[in-house]
């Protein structure tokens, strides 16, 4: 949306500078804020004389209905409301206005995107993409056996310990966001990997120090987030997987799979440790779209 650029509006400056002061916001943040709330001040300028001190809501609505037409995403224009409604509640805090444009205006429906996932052929080549005579590798076939297999946050597998897997019963013992606690089973297919790790694979790569990690780097500490995503994108360009994976991908390949196979929606949700169950319904939405497009592509009249 590219206006003549009206002067600036010290009122927008003093909003920009009290976030500054009272919420520490980012740098790229409160130029975000600046840039959407002068945007708007140059429209109001040109199509009306006014400024944002004496914006109507009925202005509001039609700038919002401007920016739709000219492309802006929905997401765009949440973002700018959300920012005129800080603006505004300035405004008034400040005693400059008495009404508050903003109010009885809806946000945009963003729509939530469905996660990304993998088909169960493309898990299988990934997970057989490291090399086993390496330990580094071994280890990191166990990690991608035990993602997919218990639906973890690659946080709560880096920093797994050896205290919550008690391969005896076969389960892992998580504490995910808020150190909320859960027991997720493995499967006895991930449990394997992980007891023929620990009893050769971890030592050798410890080389006799002592460590609480189950899954140690090659200095034996524990591993991060950042170098986890690395060895999987290693893993998928030998596997030939052209799909942009992160270990998030399995968790959602972990429910996602759990579900086209009839699990009920409350396990899922108890396994991947969701507080509330409208965040694990989306997995719902993943599997009625692939059978969709299942149906489309092998049914006679799809």
């Amino acid at each position: 949306m590219k206006l003549a650029s009206a002067p600036v509006h010290p009122e927008i400056e003093r909003y920009i500078d009290a976030m500054w002061m009272e919420k520490g916001l980012s740098d790229n943040t409160l130029s975000s804020y600046r840039r959407d709330l002068r945007q708007f001040n140059d429209w109001l300028v040109q199509s009306s004389g006014d400024t944002v001190l004496v914006a109507s809501r009925a202005s509001l609505q039609k700038y919002l209905g401007v920016r739709l037409q000219q492309g802006q995403s929905p997401r765009s224009s949440a973002r700018f409301l959300s920012c005129a409604r800080g603006f505004y509640h300035f405004l008034i805090r400040e005693g400059r206005i008495t009404v508050d444009p903003t109010l009885d205006i809806d946000s945009p429906r963003l729509g939530r995107p469905l996660p990304k996932s993998l088909s169960e052929k493309d898990v299988e080549r990934l997970l057989a993409a490291p090399n086993l005579e390496d330990a580094i590798e071994f280890r990191d076939r166990t990690m991608l056996e035990l993602l997919y297999a218990c639906g973890l946050r690659v946080s709560e597998l880096t920093g797994l310990q050896v205290s919550q897997v008690s391969l005896n019963q076969g389960v892992v013992r998580v504490f995910g966001k808020g150190g909320k606690e859960r027991l997720v089973p493995m499967g006895e297919e991930a449990l394997d990997w992980l007891q023929r790790y620990m009893r050769q694979m971890r030592q050798e790569l410890l080389g006799g120090a002592p460590s609480d990690v189950v899954f140690p780097s090659r200095r034996g500490r524990q591993m991060t987030r950042q170098t986890f995503w690395y060895r999987i994108k290693v893993y998928a360009h030998r596997a030939e997987i052209k799909q942009n994976l992160s270990p998030h991908t399995l968790r959602h390949a972990f429910a996602t799979h759990l579900i086209n196979h009839g699990a009920d929606l409350r396990v899922v949700q108890m396994l991947l440790g969701h507080s509330d169950l409208t965040t694990t319904q989306i997995y719902t939405h993943v599997a009625q779209q692939r059978m969709q497009e299942l149906h489309s592509a092998h049914h006679p009249r799809g």
